[in-house]
């Protein structure tokens, strides 16, 4: 398995380039699969062994409209020599990086969404395998599409060099912190101490033995007010093979986490990190933001937990969404039972909300 760096690049290779895409097998021109409500397709079904090196994925309406969220109601899901439990099962839009439902132009190292606006979807993340690979796509959308994609890949006569596969699990949650109008807004967004990490919001919990590559994550940050309103005050807390409190990777914000600084809300892209949605005024709204440690992976030997809190001391209520990345032995720890289409959906902006909307949203 060489890599794909330019000093690589030269190097004799005894693979065979294999693809599985939509194409018209007719002839024709029609190089899309119909996908209807409540479809769940296998769009390739790989044998032997190999790597997936490259995906490109693209949707349009069957008829004439495109559907409000269609990129929380595509599912993709991924396995590996022959698992029954999926090792990838993410709605599509987060997958290649980006939440809320919604996609954006932006290049990143393995992610790209490309024009046009953003509905070009990429992902150059190697996947490999020794006994199949096999991709599957769920529409729980109400309206049929047009499913478009390339499916690139390795093809080897022994088995891969590694025994480390490709993971991606999504999560959401409507975070719990206190009531912001029973404490000074000081308390809320500094007071208190976390010497625990218990109700942090959690990205990944995984066993085996591997290495996490990164995340994207999505905030609605939901509380509308004139007085201080950064969201992001919440350090990172990487357990690792059980660790107790305070872990080894522990960190200093959420900004920080993200390779920004300064609770930004000016957008940006690198390969490595991003703020792809800065949000609204004094930090409301929606943000989008990703960190992939392709160069510094986080390694564990027997399990990892992922988290970071929402908010200084997990005080803050806000719409979180997250999808993490990792490689990991087989067997995997099987994922939570992903959320129904209802509860998946973005909520809408409530810049007019009063203080008593809130706290009826988060049952006080």
């Amino acid at each position: 398995m060489l890599g794909s760096s330019l000093r690589d690049i030269c190097k004799e290779r005894e693979s065979k380039r294999r693809r599985e895409s939509s194409y018209d097998i007719t002839g024709g021109n029609r190089d899309f699969l119909k996908i209807f409500p409540g479809d769940q397709k296998t769009i390739a079904m790989i044998s032997g062994s190999g790597c997936v090196t490259h995906i490109w994925m693209t949707m349009a309406p069957l008829e004439e409209t495109m559907e409000e969220y269609l990129y929380r109601k595509i599912i993709i899901r991924m396995y590996w020599d022959g698992e029954e439990s999926p090792s990838v099962e993410v709605p599509i839009g987060d997958f290649f990086g980006m939440g809320h439902g919604i996609t954006k132009n932006y290049s990143s190292a393995p992610f790209q969404m490309g024009p046009e606006s953003g509905q070009a979807l990429n992902c150059v993340l190697p996947m490999p395998f020794k006994a199949g690979a096999r991709f599957e796509i769920e529409s729980q959308a109400a309206e049929p599409i047009k499913f478009y994609y390339y499916i690139d890949y390795e093809s080897y006569t022994a088995e891969p060099e590694t025994a480390l596969r490709f993971h991606a699990t999504w999560h959401r949650e409507l975070t719990k912190g206190i009531n912001s109008d029973e404490v000074s807004n000081a308390y809320y967004e500094f007071g208190g101490k976390n010497t625990d990490g218990k109700n942090n919001y959690v990205l990944l919990e995984a066993e085996g033995r591997g290495h996490y590559i990164g995340c994207n994550m999505n905030i609605h940050n939901l509380r509308y007010t004139n007085e201080w309103n950064w969201y992001g005050e919440g350090d990172d807390m990487i357990f690792i093979d059980g660790e107790e409190w305070p872990p080894t990777l522990h960190g200093t914000g959420m900004e920080d986490y993200f390779n920004t600084a300064w609770c930004p809300t000016e957008e940006y892209q690198s390969p490595y990190f991003g703020l792809l949605l800065g949000g609204d005024p004094n930090w409301a709204g929606k943000i989008s933001t990703y960190r992939y440690h392709i160069e510094d992976p986080i390694m564990f030997d027997k399990s990892i937990k992922v988290t970071i809190e929402h908010g200084h001391n997990n005080h803050r209520s806000d719409d979180y969404s997250s999808t993490a990345y990792w490689y990991q032995t087989e067997p995997h720890k099987e994922f939570q039972e992903l959320l129904p289409m209802a509860e998946r959906l973005p909520l809408p902006n409530i810049k007019e909300a009063t203080a008593e909307d809130t706290r009826e949203f988060f049952n006080y």
